[in-house]
């Protein structure tokens, strides 16, 4: 164990690396070349539309008209027409009033849950949800109650209490001040599709749980964009729930949309609310024309061709039914990520290094990335896979997989 001396201010991080080292829990970069010749099970590039030729041609073309980069904050010099197009349309597909367009889905979810919560609210969160909404409930300096996963009637007995808590006090002071009793502000938040396992939210019980105590919710559809609804408009619009006037969502360009950026959709007001308030949209640097082209490019093609979103869950599923057949364990997919369940962490690392190895490059995801301990690989579906990469993937993977 390295000892800290006086002058050495990151000691430290030499005894946390050698920690981590000891449970096998170290990550390292791992630069691909443009052309890899590994089948890949691992991007988040659900519809193959990174590479699409419509897709770059317009990256391209949207470099060379507006610049390599948007110059500034979305307020000052970063909003171009391309942006202000690529808002109306996405807010169109997915069935809301309006939509604000971000540099990154992370940035996106810190505007959504902070600026919509704040100090005196209350904000309710499924504890399977990814880390950016958990970093947007940190900020939002909120009470903040972490429920089981996909659990709504843990999140409606939560807004109750809360709810029963705050009522006679603010009814007491709100007599005082003779005004009517003010109702606390208060969300729930939930990814829609979850990244580890691949399970879709129960966002009818949980829009239900919601309103029945006046609370809004806020839907990450990350996964669920492009995969998910009728021709990928996501699992909200496929639950009846788009356009509704307490519904938010959030999403990424960089998956289905095969670029980059993210996306906040919901009521005009929310929107306007966004512009004004939250400090991911106000202080960060607008998102590239050629991002912005591609999303666009991808959401004009998925328009075109609405059956990439099926052809998605189609071979999810076949991935799922041939592992399992082979004898592994495997989490039903809702959308495109299957989960495939490795005995630890270490086994994981090395099953995933033996698939690179066999020319199949898959997830890896352990601790202290999942919440529940388990390690997996993580498959991901896309739907440009022929039926062959399917069966030479399934192969790889049962071929390697390790004893328990």
């Amino acid at each position: 164990m390295p000892q800290d001396r006086p002058d050495d201010a990151f000691a430290w991080i030499d005894a946390q690396r050698e920690r981590r080292d000891r449970a096998g829990l170290v990550r390292r970069l791992s630069p691909r070349p443009a052309d890899s010749p590994l089948l890949d099970l691992a991007s988040n590039d659900y519809l193959g539309l990174a590479r699409h030729p419509e897709v770059t041609a317009a990256a391209a073309a949207a470099a060379q008209r507006w610049g390599a980069g948007s110059t500034g904050s979305r307020l000052v010099t970063g909003s171009t027409e391309l942006h202000t197009t690529l808002e109306r349309e996405l807010a169109e597909f997915c069935g809301f009033e309006a939509a604000l367009v971000f540099s990154s889905g992370y940035a996106a979810n810190l505007a959504a849950v902070s600026a919509l919560s704040g100090r005196e609210a209350l904000i309710v969160s499924d504890a399977g949800n990814h880390a950016s909404l958990i970093d947007g409930c940190r900020l939002s300096r909120a009470e903040v109650a972490v429920v089981p996963h996909a659990d709504p009637d843990a999140v409606r007995k939560v807004l109750g209490a809360a709810e029963e808590d705050t009522r006679e006090e603010a009814a007491e002071a709100a007599e005082a001040a003779g005004a009517v009793p003010a109702r606390r502000r208060a969300l729930a938040v939930s990814d829609s599709v979850f990244s580890v396992d691949g399970d879709a939210a129960p966002l009818v019980a949980l829009a239900a749980a919601c309103r029945a105590h006046g609370a809004a919710l806020v839907v990450d559809e990350a996964h669920g964009l492009g995969v998910l609804g009728e021709g990928g408009r996501g699992a909200v619009h496929g639950a009846g729930l788009a356009g509704a006037p307490d519904v938010v969502v959030t999403a990424t360009l960089s998956k289905s949309l095969g670029s980059q950026g993210g996306v906040v959709l919901g009521p005009a007001r929310v929107i306007e609310h966004l512009v004004n308030t939250a400090r991911t949209f106000i202080f960060d640097t607008g998102l590239n024309p050629a991002a912005v082209g591609a999303a666009l490019a991808s959401l004009r093609l998925l328009r075109r061709e609405p059956e990439r979103a099926a052809r998605v869950r189609t071979v999810a599923m076949g991935l799922y039914g041939r592992l399992t057949a082979a004898g592994l364990t495997a989490v039903r997919p809702d959308a495109s990520v299957v989960s495939v369940r490795a005995p630890s962490p270490e086994q994981a690392v090395r099953w995933a290094a033996d698939c690179r190895a066999a020319g199949l490059l898959v997830g890896c995801f352990r601790p202290p990335s999942v919440p529940d301990g388990i390690s997996r690989l993580r498959l991901t579906a896309r739907g440009d896979l022929t039926e062959e990469q399917v069966g030479r993937a399934v192969d790889v993977i049962v071929k390697t997989a390790p004893t328990a």
